[in-house]
């Protein structure tokens, strides 16, 4: 039988390795949240993460580790599916991380880990325990300046404000809503990124104790709060959906998935999917270098509706939906 101790060995080894070899693409800005048991409407927690990246291209696939298979998201020509993005387990485990920039910074000889370390984490850890031996053992520097978010089928969730020497952990309670952009509350190095973000969720979902994927997906991932109402909107960064969105995505406990691709204020559908279930046009054509049909499309009509002005900035057009 496989041990622990064997599994963490491997584990270290592929952690050296990839580090060595790999080619890492920066996530920019996310926006994310836990919600606890108690404050979303089927009494199961929740994990969301709204990503913006310089890969706006990604895929859902099925990845398998050492101890477990998983689904998960990843930027599209990841043929290894070596970074996962956001995730969740056979056994319930689901990971999903935010770039935090008031941490103490990355080495110059190794940055960027968040998606191999999410990997590490989904083929192997059954919980937020797991998780945590995990970054307690990794060979130093981790590489990483991240918010990283987990929960588990045993009904235990934390953020883990994690740099290159460790981790703070925040819990998440059944009463609790947890919520985390571009700083972390323990960060001593600025004042970070990502506030007015941080401040719109918030607002939107701050109260709420009816909290649904589809309220995450399809409402707070298309706000421009607090200028809502408008059929045009400059896009400066500082609303929750940017030009560098990505996609959003939801995971339950019980491991199923919601998943929204590409910009969601014009992504008309958004999927469900679970380990054993992912819908087609999410999967990645080989033949199309691993792009996702679904992600293709949604970017053309990305493109179609923002303008870049002669000063670089970008404008959005549409005639918002109703929500």
């Amino acid at each position: 039988m496989t041990t622990f101790a064997h599994i963490m060995t491997a584990r270290i080894i592929l952690f050296i390795l990839s580090a060595l070899i790999l080619h890492a693409v920066p996530t920019r800005a996310c926006t994310s949240a836990l919600v606890g048991r108690n404050r979303s409407a089927s009494g199961k927690m929740l994990l969301w993460k709204h990503r913006d990246t310089s890969s706006v291209q990604n895929f859902i696939a099925r990845g398998r580790g050492p101890v477990f298979d998983f689904v998960a998201l990843f930027n599209a020509g990841d043929s290894t599916l070596s970074e996962a993005w956001a995730g969740v387990n056979r056994a319930g485990f689901a990971v999903m991380n935010t770039a935090s920039y008031n941490l103490a910074p990355d080495t110059a000889a190794l940055r960027d880990r968040e998606g191999l370390i999410m990997t590490l984490a989904l083929g192997s850890c059954a919980t937020i325990g797991d998780f945590e031996n995990m970054l307690d053992t990794l060979p130093r520097p981790l590489g990483v300046q991240a918010n990283f978010g987990a929960m588990d089928r045993t009904g235990h969730g934390a953020y883990y404000e994690t740099d290159d020497n460790g981790y703070r952990k925040f819990p998440l309670t059944a009463d609790s809503l947890l919520i985390r952009t571009n700083f972390s509350c323990s960060g001593q190095c600025g004042p970070g990124l990502g506030l007015e973000r941080y401040d719109a969720a918030t607002t939107l979902i701050g109260r709420r104790c009816d909290i649904t994927p589809i309220l995450l997906t399809d409402t707070v991932s298309c706000s421009f709060h607090p200028h809502s109402g408008r059929n045009s909107y400059i896009d400066r960064g500082q609303y929750i959906p940017r030009y560098s969105t990505s996609a959003s995505i939801v995971i339950d406990e019980d491991g199923h998935i919601w998943i929204k691709p590409g910009y969601p204020p014009l992504s008309p559908v958004t999927y469900r999917a679970d380990i054993d279930s992912i819908p087609s046009s999410l999967l990645p054509d080989r033949l199309d270098g691993w792009h996702s049909p679904a992600w293709r499309t949604i970017e053309k009509t990305r493109n179609s509706h923002f303008r870049q002005t002669g000063d670089g900035t970008r404008i959005v057009t549409f005639i918002k939906p109703q929500l």
